[in-house]
């Protein structure tokens, strides 16, 4: 063989074996990637985990009397591994399957057995590892799903997987949902409380390991998280959600008696300036009204004539006027340039202040106020900003619109017609809530506090922050001119435009409003509109409630005693009949200095609740059960049961005598009702268990 041939020999046989290697990689390749693709691609998803955070349960919101306005609770996804380790054997599978089909149909009653059994075998056909049951499962439901064929192997063998999500609920639905507010992955900046202290509401979120399997789906490794997530903490509002659903129901009845397009109505406590109720109401279509728009907050534009207590203020504040000062209304026409300022009940005269007040005589406060301040406006405008009542209140929710109160520096500021208007509430911008805060001012002996609508944050019950009305000012005039608007303010209702809202049961004071709403860049000549409102507060005497109703657009009457007042007053009766410590003619009744009323003898515990309730001071023993003397105070006389003595039931109503004698063995017959006046077993004689002993009851 020539050096030419064993060369080519060589180069056939290095090439032929580079081909059969290719052909064997090949080979390998399609074995590989078509015979034991699935065993490798699950393999290989197998292999991808990762961590993904799990959703905290989101920390609960309180009203101000304990009950719950909103809560988290577990919802669950039910999905199945078709393979999981408890059913993996064909043979448990199939001997199962059916029954658990029948058992999810009568469960879930959305598909018939036949469908769920189709369902689940082609789901096993088709190797599926993360098959969806069910959606928006409850935690009862869970339980009892658990315990059906197949899923009842075991917690992590029977194929069950229970992803839980968490669902935000409302138990009182509709109370309170503006100002509870929600917050939503579409919504970048939540509302209301639950988007205000969503930092803390939220928790911190945990950590579970998750693997991918076929078709790209995220599977849980485990049936718990690895990284538990933390709950968030509890907000205690200010709420009162028996406060809150009178003030909603007055509101919407009236709003469907007035015909009105919306309406708002905010009950504060004076002294602490803590929020009770909001409501507003916005008309969806014919008698028909949702919570849309937190108007309170959010719903700015002139006050109209409540605001004339403000420009009152200023006058009696710089000795411009005295209650008791004279202004000419004439006949109701007030002409300025480029304007007629007009009273709408027509001129009353030449009357007082205090009657000008009382009657809303627009001409009257445009009169003194452009007559005062009309060389140096600026004097009238830094009373309102002395106060900041320019600004926003800072309020613990968001959503809260800027006041525009113009000064002379405004460019739209005319030196005609701004002061004038603004003396009865025109050319100015002011949200319901921002009024009541002032009128709450006067209230609380000139007090300018904020609201507000959180009074605490807890967490495993233990307080965390604690939360108390900031004070805007801490006097928005002297005391003189205080109490002189204060005595205007109960004028109103005793004797002027507000009589409606008097009781002959408390004072009230306050100030009707109706203002003329303008149309956006059509200004007032359009289609009128108007604002009904009334904002006061009660007991006049020593207030403890303030109160703002404000209903926009009326078609039946547009004035704020006939719109808003109705409002106002439902709401003060009601929560007037139902607090004691507004009835300031119950006196304390002292142990021996009068008579207590009678009471039967019983259990003490129940006694004393009840003289408590009633203002009267007792004298407490330790025993359980007592006697009462009812001509000498009210100490209590115990009677201590002895075991084998018959006890003494005289004066006892039934549930107490029957307790006793229940207790001692006897066998007991009634006759009569009201407190035992005898019993056939004498006090004090031995007893043994099984006697039959009658009451006599009168």
């Amino acid at each position: 063989m020539n050096i030419r041939a064993n060369i080519l020999l060589r180069v056939y046989l290095s090439f032929g074996l580079i081909v059969l290697f290719a052909v064997a990689v090949l080979i390998r390749l399609c074995d590989v990637q078509f015979v034991e693709g699935h065993k490798w691609r699950a393999m290989a998803d197998s292999l991808s985990t990762k961590y993904i955070n799990v959703e905290a349960a989101r920390g609960n919101i309180y009203s101000n009397d304990g009950s719950l306005l909103a809560t988290s609770i577990p919802e669950y996804e039910l999905r199945m591994d078709m393979y999981a380790g408890g059913i993996a054997d064909s043979e448990v599978f199939d001997g199962k399957v059916d029954s658990l089909a029948l058992r999810l149909s009568q469960f879930f009653k959305d598909k018939t057995p036949k469908e769920y059994s189709r369902y689940l075998r082609s789901a096993r056909r088709d190797s599926a590892r993360y098959l969806l049951i069910k959606r928006k499962v409850g935690y009862q439901e869970l339980k009892t799903i658990r315990t059906f064929p197949l899923y009842n192997v075991g917690k992590y063998t029977g194929g069950l997987i229970a992803v839980q999500q968490n669902k935000r609920i409302k138990p009182f639905k509709y109370l309170a949902a503006r100002t509870i507010g929600y917050k939503n992955e579409n919504v970048s900046n939540g509302v209301g409380l639950e988007g205000a202290y969503g930092e803390y509401i939220n928790g911190e979120s945990g950590k579970r390991l998750v693997q991918r399997i076929s078709g790209g789906v995220w599977m849980p490794v485990n049936d718990e998280a690895e990284v538990a997530p933390k709950e968030g903490a509890d907000i205690i509002s200010t709420i009162d959600i028996n406060m809150q659903d009178l003030a909603q129901s007055a509101l919407e009845k009236q709003l469907k008696i007035s015909d009105a397009d919306h309406g708002t109505v905010i009950l504060m406590e004076v002294t602490t300036g803590e929020v009770r109720a909001v409501a507003n109401y916005t008309r969806v279509k014919e008698g028909v009204y949702e919570e849309k728009f937190n108007y309170a907050i959010g719903g700015s534009q002139d006050p109209g004539s409540t605001f004339k207590l403000a420009s009152y203020m200023a006058l009696l504040e710089d000795n411009k006027v005295d209650t008791n000062t004279m202004v000419a209304t004439g006949d109701g026409y007030y002409r300025i340039p480029g304007h007629t300022i007009k009273d709408s009940h027509g001129g009353i005269g030449t009357v007082t202040v205090m009657k000008a007040f009382e009657q809303s005589a627009n001409t009257a406060v445009a009169k003194l106020v452009n007559a005062a301040y009309q060389d140096n406006p600026s004097q009238f405008t830094d009373h309102l900003y002395d106060i900041h009542m320019n600004e926003r209140l800072g309020l613990q929710i968001p959503g809260e619109t800027k006041p525009v109160i113009k000064n002379p520096s405004f460019k739209s500021w005319n030196k005609n017609m701004t002061l004038p208007q603004m003396a009865y509430g025109y050319e100015m911008q002011i949200t319901p809530l921002q009024m009541l805060t002032f009128y709450n001012a006067i209230a609380n002996d000139g007090k300018y506090i904020a609201p507000i609508f959180v009074k605490e944050i807890r967490r495993l019950g233990n307080p965390i922050e604690q939360f108390r009305a900031r004070v805007i000012s801490e006097r928005v005039c002297s005391e003189k001119t205080v109490k002189k608007l204060q005595a205007m303010l109960e004028s109103v209702v005793t004797k002027g435009t507000g009589k409606q809202m008097g009781s002959p049961l408390y004072r009230v004071a306050g100030k009707t409003g109706t203002a003329q709403v303008a149309d956006g860049n059509k200004g007032y000549k359009a289609k009128k509109s108007y604002q009904a409102s009334f904002c006061g507060y009660f007991p006049a005497d020593k207030p403890k409630y303030s109160i703002m109703v404000a209903i926009n657009g009326p078609k039946n009457g547009y004035y704020g005693a006939a719109v808003a007042g109705p409002v106002f007053k439902e709401i003060a009766d009601r929560i007037y009949a139902s607090d004691m410590e507004m009835y300031n003619d119950i006196p304390n009744h002292l142990v021996g200095n009068t008579k207590a009323p009678e009471a039967k003898v019983g259990e003490s515990k129940a006694v004393k609740k009840i003289y408590k309730a009633l203002g009267i001071k007792a004298l407490y023993a330790d025993r359980s059960v007592s006697g009462i003397d009812t001509n000498n105070g009210v100490p209590y006389e115990e009677h201590a049961a002895v075991k084998g003595v018959m006890p003494d039931v005289k004066g006892m109503g039934l549930k107490d005598a029957l307790y006793l004698l229940g207790n001692a063995g006897l066998k007991t017959r009634v006759k009569g009702g009201g407190k035992v006046i005898a019993q056939s077993i004498p006090a004090g004689n031995r007893i043994g268990r099984g006697l039959l002993v009658q009451l006599e009851l009168q």
